[in-house]
């Protein structure tokens, strides 16, 4: 009686390794949740926001304070100390309103309000960051626009400055600037560290996790 030979028994098919679930909920289990915001490092963003609205307000009020006064420059003139503004020039203890219109006048004023309205809206934004869900974009534009702010003022105080060195400092033998033009300067260097101190974008620096305030 023959025995049959024993054949081996028929291969299996390939089997395709399975495929991964290319879903978003897929990839959040498998990377996790974004990570928390670091309670420790709010007290530093508070204080950092705090500042930052404290040198806002303080260079704007010293830019109304500086546009609005009479002290830019003092001379003496017919032996009588004045003084002058960016809207008035006074000779003793009377003030009168400028009579000639000159382009570098107009151009400081227009710079300096401009300055004026744009700490302020600046300064609007950065509040706005307390109740806002946007928090970084309302952040970078507080910061943008008060550097705007500080730059309309740095042009406003540079024309007045070159042009009265120029044509003040050789019409009269006695003068100097006064102080609404230091002022003017004080609040040009507030509003610009004002917009400087944004913090940083957390998306940005993966070393923040937390979301900017002002």
């Amino acid at each position: 009686m023959l025995v049959p030979a024993l054949l081996p028994p028929p291969p299996l098919p390939f089997a395709a390794p399975p495929q991964a679930d290319p879903s978003p909920l897929a990839v959040l289990h498998e990377e996790g949740p974004p990570p928390e915001p670091h309670t420790s490092e709010w007290p530093m963003m508070f204080s950092l926001m705090g500042g930052g609205l404290l040198c806002a307000a303080s260079g704007l009020v010293l830019l109304i304070v500086a546009t609005a006064t009479d002290f830019w420059m003092q001379y003496r003139y017919s032996g009588n100390l004045s003084h002058q503004g960016l809207w008035r020039f006074c000779v003793g203890s009377k003030c009168h309103p400028h009579t000639i219109t000159l382009a570098f006048w107009d151009a400081t004023r227009a710079f300096m309000l401009l300055s004026i309205l744009s700490s302020f809206a600046g300064i609007i934004l950065g509040l706005t960051t307390y109740s806002s869900s946007a928090r970084s974009s309302r952040a970078r534009s507080a910061g943008i626009t008060l550097l705007i702010a500080g730059l309309f003022a740095l042009l406003g105080v540079s024309v007045y400055t070159g042009v009265t060195v120029n044509f003040y400092g050789k019409r009269y033998a006695e003068w100097r600037f006064s102080w609404s033009y230091i002022l003017g300067w004080i609040a040009v260097i507030l509003t610009i560290s004002a917009g400087m101190s944004a913090p940083p974008d957390p998306c940005q620096d993966p070393l923040l996790h937390i979301s900017p305030l002002f």
